[in-house]
Formats: C-alpha cells, structure tokens, sequence
C-alpha cells in the first residue's frame, strides 16, 4: 500500500496492515503528529486494517478533517458516559457534525442541566483513564450478541447489506457498533464541552419514538475550544428570536401555526425597505412585476415536476367537498381517501411549493418572438412547504415564506449575460449590506443518481454556463455533485456571518427542463419554433430567512435605512417641547422615520432608545433652542455632537439615501 506522508513523501508498505502498525515500523513520532487517513472522500483512523492495493494520505491534527475524527471520539466517549451513569439507557447513533457532535439516547427521563453536568464528569474520567480505542470487525451473529438487548443498534445492524464489514469500536469496559474513525485512546481528546440536550425523533420520523439528543463540540486545542464557546456567547446576544421579541420585529403563534411568520410593523419595515431596495435594482435591468395566487391545480405540479419529487415536503393537497363527498358516498373509507390525498391521487389543488409554474403560465399565455426575449418575470411570492416540526426555527427555517423570485425566459445564446446580471443583483446586494465574506457553490448533477430529468447534453451545458458565470465573481467557488435541483444546476452563495455560521442565501438556477415539460416555445429569426431556457433566480431566497440573517449579523443594530425608527428627538425639559417639535417635523418631512420622546428623565429615555436600537439621538436643550441646534447622539453614545437642525437632519438624510451601513 502507498501512504503519503505529511512531508509529502510516499511510504509503501508490503501486503495490508493497519496504519499503526505501518507508523510504527516506519516512524513512531509520527502517532504523535497523525490523527487519521484519507483515502479519497473516505477518512480513516489508525486502526482501520488496509488492503495490499490501498492509497491514503494521513491527516494531522491541525488538518480541516481531523477534528471528524476528534469529535466522533468523544461522542463515544459520551456514551460510554452516560451507560455508566445511566446503565438502562439504550444507545441510537452518534456522529461528528459541522460544529461538534451528539448521540442520542432512549432513557426514562429527558436529561437535566445537572446530568450534563455529571455526563462531562464522567467524561473526563473516562479521559483520564486513557483507554486505548481497539477495532474489533466480526460476523453478523456475533455482531447480534454483543448487541443483545440494544434495540436501536440492531435496527442499524439488520439495515447493513449482508457481506458489509461489521466493526466495533472497544476501550476499556465499553464497546459499540461503529464504523470510526476514532482517536489512538481517550486521553487525546481532552477540549470539550457538553452544550444543550433536546427531544429528536427515532430516524427524524415523528411517528417514531422521541429519543434525547446530548449536543457537545470538541477542538484540538483549548484556545479553539474557548473561542468557540466564546462565540456561542455572541450568537446567544444575537438570537434573532429573541432580538425578534424585543425590538417587536415578528411573531410566531401557536394559534396560527408554527413556522407561519406575523411580521410586525417594526418588521415589516425593515422588508418593504428590502423590497424597494430590490425592486429598484430589477427595474434598473428591465424586470416585469407579476402576481400569482397562492394556490394552483394538482395537475400543474405534476407536469413541473415539483409533485411528486418533493411530495413529502408539501401540504396534502386541497380536494374540493363535493368531490370528497361523491367518494365517501361511494363508500371509499376515511384512511383510503387520506392515503388517496396524501398521495396527490385524487384530482385538487395544491398550496403552491415554488412560484415556477405560475410563471410559466404567464409566459405560455401568449405568443413571443425572439424580439421578446430575454422576459424577466419578478415577483415576490409567498410559498408554503411542510417542514417536520423539529425542523422549524424561528424564521430561518419556516412554512410559509415570500420569495423575491424572478424566472428569465431566454434564448440559448442570451444564457451567459443572463446569468451575469443575475449575479450582478447578488453582488450589489451583499456589498450595499457590507456583507463580504461569502463563497460560491456551484451545484451539479449527481450522474448516479435518478432523480435528475432531462437530456444529458442539456445538462452539460447548462452547469458550463454557471461555470463560466462563477468564474466572472473574483470570488472561489466550489463544484458540488448532487447539489443540483432537479431540474438544473444552480449557483448557491453561502455567506458566513460574524460568529462563523455559515447560511445559503441567494440562488440562481439554469433550466432546460421545465420549459421542454411545458412545451414552452418562441418565434425564431428564421420563423421556426423553438425552445427557451428558463433561469430562476432569487438573491434573497426567502425573505423571512433573510431577515432572520440579517438581525443577528447586525445584532438588530440595523444600518439607518433599514431601522424601523431611524431617529428620535429628546427635549431635555418640558419648556423645549415646542422646539422639539419643528426638529421632528424637520425630520419627517427629510423623509427620516422619527419620533418625539419627552416622557421620564432623558437618561432613561437615551437607554431606550439605546436599546431599541435606534441610529440617532437628537437631543435639545436651552442653548440648542435659542441658537437652533441639537446635540446629534448615535446609539453607541458617541457622536458629532452639537450641529444645526439642518445639518443634523441632512447628514442623517444622507446615511438613508446612500444606504450607509455605518452611521
């Protein structure tokens, strides 16, 4: 076997062996530097026994992959843990994820803050110990008896292919079924932290049982670890669920239903500012504005594509009554017409998944020449998708949310500049946001998989031009298989946050297939039919999403053209009250969404408006009233200080106007 060395040198080792045993014989200072291996996609640990033919590339510790192999240590570690404490409890699965990892556990009793406190414990004893990870592969029926009584581990066992390698993980008393990778021992993985514990259903499916998921990260270091957590801190500060009930920005109520957003005035300003703000820059491009009704026939979406592919994550489909009446007269029982719907057999409506179809009837509803194209249809446009309860977050993850979409009918040869200015919306978007650390995805067909439609070579050159569009951003951008829609490739921009989260925002899509799937089709310049391609393309993707973002990156501390108030005018005492008021009429008629505040001490009025968040503060006493100036706040309480009400209200006017993000 060939083994790349961290110094770049090939190792090659006769016949197979395990890693360990390799380093061992070759350089045994090296089990100090080397976490794992990867062969391919796939990473591997030390202990993983190698074929005669095998090609890796080990992973030190300060390599992206090896905190993988960290984190999926100590959520062995964890359980092992929580059988000592918990001897009843039975073990589900237990990965590494993004930014730590969990294991799920079924126990009698949802666990405490005072069991995670004693988990983490029972953690770092087990650490301690330095238990050494052995690798154990075995047969089926020996896998079945080291799993006596596990009732989720012999779901997952009975779920292998027969022939597939069965392994199990040991160290010290402990031993589980798991492919790896892990560390050497325990006492390597020593910076960690047990964070939350929450309900999560058996397989995500609710009519399974509802297990407990303990949360922990883990890094190789503990100035890693202490930033991470310190970062945790900040993102609590930032929770756009919380910043959404103080500043009154949304409402979610149960009354109505979970992931259905009520925006709140306050809200609502901010996403009407948003909406002019985009609607300028499509005008500027030569965009259509349309509306569409929220709902549309069972039959449209068959023929889209979008029923049943994404069935399972749509409302059941709206049967009209006499319909259901005539099949229950029928005798067609309760749980055959719930099936029947559920299934989109019998005939209805549908409450729309994507606006797509809709726009396509628009442009089907008349005839178009080549002279017409490109027609860019925009439209912001509620959709509503069934998300699994536990899914559901807030408003970045809802039911029910407003699109700022737009599909571009074009010609073939119009597909490249189409394309550009279609980024070109998401850059002016990201910059006048001061949103700059983003990178580009590039989604492609997986060519193993079935769910794509459409001709090959369609395909082909459909994800070139999004290649080719990608490259004109300056930015990198990666090519990812299987990330496609399907019906096409798409450009996803995914930007990363100021705590390091990293969130899919806007999206742009090429299209050969829907319009083949509704025979869609323009007057060429040699009088012949043909086929348009279709482009789908929404810089904000979800509206709802996007402010969501947009709080915790601002902290709910909005640029001045986004602040629901922009600013409030505070009289020192009563006698300036009058004074007070031609500064606030000054404001309102520079179009400065502003307030009078004279109530309680101008401390407490100037912590409140701190804490709303608003920009400015306009402060006026006796010397202000007499020589017609104001004392200019902004709400971090710094500030120009004195100023002219003109001057004051001008620079404010202007902060608004050039969509300033500092104040």
């Amino acid at each position: 076997m060939k083994i790349k060395l961290p110094d770049g040198q090939v190792l090659q080792h006769e016949g197979g062996a395990t890693l360990k045993e390799v380093l061992l014989g070759h350089d045994k200072a090296l089990l100090k530097t080397v976490i794992g291996a990867r062969a391919g996609e796939q990473r591997l640990d030390l202990h993983t026994p190698m074929t005669a033919e095998a090609e890796v590339e080990l992973i030190t510790w300060d390599a992206p992959d090896a905190v993988w192999i960290y984190r999926h240590s100590l959520s062995h570690v964890m359980a092992q843990a929580v059988r000592r404490l918990f001897p009843e409890a039975q073990l589900a699965i237990g990965p590494a994820i993004d930014v730590g990892y969990y294991y799920d556990f079924d126990v009698d009793r949802p666990f405490t803050p005072e069991d995670l406190e004693a988990i983490e414990k029972e953690m770092r004893k087990i650490v301690k110990e330095n238990h050494r990870f052995e690798r154990v592969e075995v047969g089926r029926t020996e896998a079945r008896e080291l799993l006596a009584g596990q009732t989720y581990k012999l779901e997952i066992l009975d779920d292998l292919e027969d022939g597939e390698r069965l392994s199990f993980y040991r160290d010290g008393d402990f031993v589980d079924l798991c492919r790896g990778p892990h560390m050497l021992s325990t006492g390597q993985v020593k910076h960690f932290k047990l964070l939350s514990a929450a309900g999560a259903y058996w397989r995500g499916d609710e009519e399974r049982k509802m297990l407990q998921r303990i949360y922990g990260t883990a890094f190789a270091s503990q100035e890693a670890l202490d930033h991470h957590l310190a970062m945790i801190e900040e993102a609590k500060k930032r929770d756009h669920r919380r910043l959404g009930r103080e500043l009154r920005l949304f409402h979610i109520d149960e009354a109505v239903g979970p992931g259905l957003v009520l925006w709140l005035p306050n809200g609502a300003i901010v996403r009407e500012e948003l909406q002019r703000f985009i609607s300028a820059e499509l005008r500027k491009q030569g965009y259509q504005q349309v509306f569409t009704p929220h709902i549309g026939r069972l039959d449209l979406y068959r023929t889209s594509g979008h029923f049943p592919y994404y069935r399972e994550s749509q409302y059941p489909p709206l049967i009209e009554h006499d319909h259901l009446a005539r099949l229950a007269d029928e005798g067609c029982s309760c749980s055959d017409l719930a099936n029947q719907m559920k299934e989109g057999q019998l005939d209805g409506y549908l409450l729309k998944p994507m606006n797509c179809p809709h726009h396509i009837k628009i442009y089907a509803s008349e005839a178009h020449s080549y002279r017409d194209l490109p027609l860019r249809l925009a439209e912001f446009g509620t959709v509503y998708r069934w998300e699994q309860s536990g899914e559901i977050g807030g408003m970045t993850r809802v039911r029910g949310f407003t699109q700022d979409d737009a599909h571009l009918f074009c010609t073939e040869d119009q597909v490249g500049p189409e394309l550009l200015g279609c980024l070109e919306i998401v850059k002016v978007i990201f910059s006048t946001l001061g949103m700059r650390d983003y990178r580009v995805r590039v989604g492609l067909r997986d060519p193993d998989s079935t769910k794509y439609v459409g001709a090959p070579e369609k395909w082909d050159r459909a994800e070139e031009s999004c290649r080719q569009a990608a490259r004109t951003l300056g930015v990198p951008f990666t090519e990812e298989p299987g990330e496609a829609a399907f019906y096409g490739p798409k450009i996803d921009f995914v930007v990363k946050d100021v705590v390091g989260r990293e969130w899919q925002l806007g999206t742009v899509q090429v299209d050969y297939n829907l319009p083949e799937r509704f025979d869609l089709s323009y007057n060429g310049a040699d009088n012949k039919a043909h086929r348009p391609v279709m482009i789908h393309r929404a810089p904000f993707g979800s509206l709802e999403r996007f402010v969501g973002v947009l709080i915790e990156h601002f902290a709910g501390a909005f640029p001045p053209w986004l602040s629901p108030l922009q600013a409030v005018v505070l009289p020192i005492a009563e006698r300036h009250l009058e004074f007070a008021t031609q500064v606030q009429e000054q404001l309102v008629a520079a179009g400065v969404r502003s307030r009078l505040e004279a109530e309680n001490t101008l401390n407490y009025r100037i912590r409140q408006a701190q804490v709303q968040k608003t920009p400015y503060m306009l402060v006026a006493g006796d010397r202000e009233a007499e020589n017609g100036q104001v004392a200019l706040r902004l709400r971090s309480g710094e500030g120009p200080g004195v100023l002219p009400v003109a001057a004051a209200v001008g620079l404010i006017a202007d902060k608004i106007a050039t969509r300033a993000t500092e104040l």
